[in-house]
């Protein structure tokens, strides 16, 4: 048990349900009140993401249209040039983003592919950005290249409950994500890991993929919550969609059982209204990605989420793990 007793890694399903069953209101009371003991209630930390190699990926993840064994109509290409890359970053934090996330479609990079994002990640950097990347998995070797090239997180989302991971991914396990979260914690690189709700998962199974973050050795620095976005071709195209309200009860459970950590939303919000959004931030969100694609799905503009944020009286700031 952590020396703050806010800090816990105990977390039991009745628990954690009997949260989600809370009335609304208590729910969110609850929750924006761990946030303000942690968190300026009014800043949102901003991330941008790109995808820096996309497509040909051998996994079969049954959300990703940029699977090969999926008809998506996604074009791949390559690994980016640095220089593109970071041009990329330069205008992100010229909008306002403090991190800029990296992405690429691999099961697992070569080691030269490695030695390429570390050029990226230096020169990001060196604009005075943090820096993430998502590669899949990695070795030790790679992991400490990552580390010592100034690396600040690695991206490697769980995506939902040990249970229900076999109806969505069968072409790496469990414990293989486990394991590359093992590795980056064990270098000292920040972890950002989260989940998708959304891809018709039940109850249990979203509070099972909470209890799995919230219960891993250390705290996620960041925990991205993604909403399910339906891209023709996959597997998942058809799924039932989540009740908005759901999402935002899954945001408030998180910030209660994850205090310290950022709770950020990813993925979906191009489909969720601005008072959806605001919602999310009451219950806890305090970070967002931002610009106008994610990875290859489209995300709110710019412009609107500036505009909303005026609306809501928040700012832009906070980097780094509080």
């Amino acid at each position: 048990m952590s020396a703050n007793p806010a800090i816990r890694h105990d977390w039991q399903l009745d628990e954690v349900q009997a949260l989600y069953a809370l009335p609304f209101n208590d729910l969110i009371f609850k929750a924006q009140t761990v946030h303000r003991e942690n968190f300026d209630p009014n800043e949102v930390q901003i991330s941008s993401l790109l995808s820096i190699k996309t497509g040909s990926c051998s996994e079969d993840c049954g959300y990703c249209p940029q699977s090969a064994r999926y008809d998506s109509d996604l074009t791949p290409e390559a690994l980016m040039p640095v220089d593109a890359v970071l041009k990329a970053a330069q205008l992100a934090k010229d909008q306002g983003a403090s991190r800029f996330c990296m992405g690429a479609a691999w099961r697992q990079p070569k080691d030269r592919d490695v030695e390429r994002v570390v050029e990226m990640v230096q020169g990001v950097k060196a604009l005075g950005m943090e820096t993430c990347v998502t590669l899949g998995m990695l070795t030790d070797a790679q992991t400490a290249r990552l580390k010592e090239g100034g690396l600040d997180y690695y991206n490697h989302n769980l995506d939902t409950s040990e249970d229900y991971y076999s109806e969505v991914i069968t072409t790496r396990t469990y414990q293989d994500r486990l394991d590359t979260l093992a590795r980056v914690r064990d270098a000292g690189i920040n972890v950002c890991c989260g989940g998708i709700v959304g891809m018709g998962e039940s109850d249990v199974d979203r509070a099972n993929l909470l209890i799995e973050l919230a219960n891993l050795p250390k705290h996620p620095e960041s925990v991205p919550v993604n909403m399910l976005v339906q891209v023709e071709g996959t597997p998942l195209m058809g799924t039932e969609s989540l009740d908005p309200i759901i999402f935002i009860r899954t945001i408030a459970v998180a910030r209660i059982m994850m205090p310290k950590s950022r709770v950020r939303l990813s993925a979906g919000r191009n489909n969720m209204s601005d008072e959806m959004q605001a919602l999310c931030f009451l219950a806890g969100a305090n970070s967002i990605f931002y610009g106008d694609k994610l990875l290859t799905t489209d995300n709110p503009m710019t412009n609107h989420d500036l505009a909303l944020f005026d609306r809501l009286g928040v700012y832009s700031g906070g980097s780094s793990y509080a």
